[in-house]
């Protein structure tokens, strides 16, 4: 299951169309990632640029893309070449001939020749797009320009606008293809798997840092070579740490266990959070607070549909977290004013959600023009409410302190509606102790 070269060439042509319409002589300049050393002589596991890989589904360092409306070939690219000894000691390379056939792309030469074709690429061009943060590339366009500014005798004219084209890759990226849909389904299946396994394998005394091993195993058995981020098993008050990844802690009984792992297939996220009892009970004080987190994820979730917006969903599940927290004592006062003074927000200090993609926290925005963004099918977001209660926090019985839950799904936006992606997951109270007594 993976993206064909057909939609990865369409891509290419939507942004030299978007290109030509800028009224301009005009260039794209996207560059791969490159490894990053971990220790001395070591690097960390490769993964490739999201924007790079969005428009050419090459998975190589050190590549660079360039698209010319202008130019005899439009899509270029410089990739490293074969080379006997470096893919003897790093491993295989595609190379330059087999790079247009493979790839679709017009024109590929070797990327250590970059330099000499780029003062051709850019010699007359108004505006160049590429990425503002990316601060080798960045480097490297001017060192161009600043050469094509020294010889205006030999004709030579340098770029005047340098535009961040980040904005128009987000916004293509936001609407997902049916393919792209289908991997980000199959990537979902298998974070589904990983939550099923952790939860059968949980119980007292064994460490967090085994039940992620557990998920990434699971992960990897179905093709899933890497987590799409840094797996979170936070048991007790690790939970209420929302990047919690050290992972060591022992697991006790009568603790919760917040897990929020997703596997990357092909390059796409999963992005799942459960969190259920260590020993396979939810005590009653555990259960009726879970259930009051599972209440306001069902509440945003009942407004997810085309026109709608996530702020509609965070109201929603505000009403039902601010309902809910007074009704087992931990807020105190009037419901009206509570939900007005949004106090639920003081134990859910995040957002309810985001994009999801080729990053787990997906490029797009959330608002135009000052507005809300009107979801519309094809977009593809995690909903994730939460609660989240440390020890020694003030005006909350004693009871509550050190538990920290979070409910998260991965859904489609659809025509009539959404698509839970990851409802496999064992979900409500009875599932989950069903599941877990299996």
């Amino acid at each position: 299951m993976m993206i064909p070269l057909s939609e990865f060439q369409q891509r290419r042509q939507q942004l030299l169309q978007q290109l030509e319409a800028t009224g301009t002589k005009a260039v794209a300049v996207v560059a791969a990632a490159q490894l990053q050393t971990r220790s001395r002589d070591t690097e960390y596991p490769f993964r490739q640029d999201s924007d790079f890989y969005y428009l050419t589904g090459f998975n190589e360092p050190n590549a660079l893309l360039v698209l010319a409306p202008h130019a005899e070939h439009p899509v270029q690219l410089f990739c490293q070449p074969n080379d006997a000894l470096a893919e003897t000691w790093q491993g295989r390379r595609l190379g330059i001939e087999r790079a247009v056939a493979e790839l679709g792309v017009d024109y590929c030469a070797s990327i250590d020749d970059v330099h000499t074709h780029l003062i051709k690429l850019l010699d007359g061009v108004e505006r160049v797009y590429h990425h503002h943060q990316h601060d080798a590339l960045t480097h490297q366009l001017h060192a161009v320009a600043a050469e094509l500014r020294t010889a205006p005798k030999r004709g030579f004219q340098a770029p005047v606008g340098w535009i961040d084209l980040q904005p128009w890759l987000a916004d293509m990226r936001m609407i997902k293809s049916a393919n792209e849909l289908n991997v980000m389904r199959e990537a979902a299946r298998i974070s589904v798997l990983g939550h099923q396994r952790a939860m059968r394998f949980a119980q007292p005394n064994r460490y967090e840092y085994q039940v992620a091993a557990e998920i990434h195993h699971e992960f990897a058995m179905h093709g899933a070579l890497a987590p799409a981020y840094n797996t979170i098993c936070g048991s007790g008050e690790n939970a209420c740490i929302l990047h919690y990844t050290d992972n060591c802690a022992q697991l006790q009984d009568g603790e919760l266990l917040l897990i929020d792992a997703g596997a990357e297939y092909q390059g796409y996220a999963g992005d799942i959070t459960r969190t259920f009892p260590v020993n396979g009970r939810f005590a009653p004080y555990q259960r009726d607070l879970y259930n009051v987190v599972l209440a306001a994820q069902e509440a945003a979730l009942a407004t997810l549909k085309p026109g709608s917006d996530i702020q509609t969903a965070l109201l929603a599940a505000g009403k039902a977290l601010t309902e809910g927290l007074l009704e087992l004592g931990i807020l105190q006062g009037s419901y009206a004013d509570l939900l007005a003074e949004q106090a639920y927000r003081r134990f859910m200090i995040h957002g309810l959600g985001h994009w999801l993609g080729l990053d787990v926290h997906d490029v797009g925005t959330y608002s135009q023009a000052g507005k809300n963004r009107p979801f519309e099918p094809g977009m593809v977001l995690t909903i994730e409410p939460g609660v989240y209660i440390p020890h020694g926090m003030t005006g909350v019985a004693e009871q509550w302190h050190g538990i920290g839950i979070r409910i998260e799904d991965n859904v489609i936006i659809t025509a009539s509606g959404y698509e839970n992606m990851t409802a496999a997951a064992p979900k409500t109270v009875a599932e989950i102790e069903q599941w877990m007594k299996q």
